[in-house]
């Protein structure tokens, strides 16, 4: 994209009733951004969908001006842009109708061919929910998947610390411009985030901070990602709203069940029960919804000294599969004794160490 042509998205972002649907409507329209504001407004009203409403003050030097400011403030601080017509935009946001014409980021973010999911939750987790965030990133370590998150407290941030501390790749999506960050006591994880990923916001520099922000956030942590997984929620919160967004764009969502007397698990709950989310019994049923498989170098063939490398654990689970041609997950924690939570991390390491093979069902047996 030419100076010229980012000038003018800017300035189109700038009128102040054309949002991220109409601007891309009106440059899909006319082809560029500055074929937009080259077009006389009794044409471009015409266009379905845009009225001269929207329109209001769109030849206003205001906006230009309002642009070159921002436009030395990318060049000044390296900021990446991201335009929804070219290759460096994220795929799965590109078939979302509300996502931005622009986005801006920092750091090292690389998508492509890449497993992305976004884990979000209550600002007020539990050690409930902290741990399971935890297991969960460590038992998806394998699939090397990106995380992405809204930084904020709670299991935002345990899911991206999480990711740090497993090298794997993380996003913050940010509901300001890429000139602050909130919370402030966030600002030890900056450069590792961007050492391992990075951070995305629509927002400008000179946006004002608004709680509203946060909501309209929520769109882009749900786009960017195949699933979003709900770790703990109220009632009523802005994790709900992701999931919400996630739905509205045919992704798959993820809750955390828990206690029904629990504040912070019945907005999980609900989800679960509207069918507005799959349930999240166990890290790996993650991976088996969304159909991941590992690549076969990372299922190494069993070796003849396999009772050398399983563990106790490993070799009771072993045992009992031995006689069984293939059992559920359930089952198999009933008959040897170990929590599912548990075990399924010890199934895990059985299918790297190329013991065992998941099968539909959270079915698994022996190789």
């Amino acid at each position: 994209m030419t100076e010229n042509e980012l000038l003018a998205v800017l300035a189109l972002q700038n009128v102040p009733n054309i949002g991220s649907t109409i601007a891309k409507k009106l440059i899909a329209h006319c082809g560029s951004a500055e074929a937009v504001f080259k077009e006389k407004r009794k044409i471009l009203s015409k266009i379905n969908g845009i009225g001269q409403f929207a329109l209001q003050g769109l030849h206003d030097q205001v906006h230009f001006d309002a642009a070159e400011l921002e436009l030395r403030f990318i060049k000044d601080e390296k900021v990446r842009v991201h335009y929804f017509l070219e290759d460096n935009y994220p795929r799965n946001l590109k078939h979302c109708i509300d996502g931005p014409a622009l986005l801006f980021s920092k750091g090292h973010i690389n998508l492509e061919n890449k497993r992305i999911i976004s884990i979000v939750g209550s600002r007020k987790a539990t050690n409930y929910g902290l741990a399971f965030c935890d297991e969960l990133v460590e038992m998806l370590l394998p699939y090397n998947p990106v995380i992405v998150s809204g930084f904020a407290y709670g299991i935002d941030i345990a899911a991206q610390k999480a990711a740090l501390n497993h090298n794997l790749q993380t996003i913050g999506c940010l509901a300001h411009g890429l000139n602050q960050i909130y919370p402030k006591a966030h600002s030890k994880y900056v450069n590792a985030v961007e050492n391992h990923g990075g951070f995305f916001t629509d927002f400008w520099s000179t946006d004002v901070f608004d709680r509203n922000n946060f909501l309209k956030r929520n769109r882009i942590i749900a786009g960017l990602s195949e699933a979003t997984i709900v770790i703990e929620s109220a009632e009523k919160g802005g994790s709900l709203v992701t999931a919400d967004i996630a739905n509205s764009y045919d992704r798959d969502v993820f809750a955390l069940p828990g206690r029904a007397s629990d504040n912070q698990s019945k907005g999980c709950n609900n989800l679960i029960k509207t069918q507005q989310a799959h349930l999240l019994s166990n890290p790996l049923d993650v991976p088996y919804i969304l159909g991941w498989q590992l690549e076969p170098e990372q299922k190494p063939s069993i070796q003849k000294k396999m009772f050398v490398e399983l563990n106790p654990e490993e070799r009771v689970v072993f045992n009992f599969l031995k006689n069984q041609d293939k059992e559920q997950l359930d089952v198999i924690a009933i008959k040897c004794n170990i929590p599912t939570f548990k075990l399924a991390g010890i199934l895990l390491n059985m299918e790297l160490k190329g013991v065992v093979r998941p099968l539909p069902g959270k079915q698994f047996q022996l190789i």
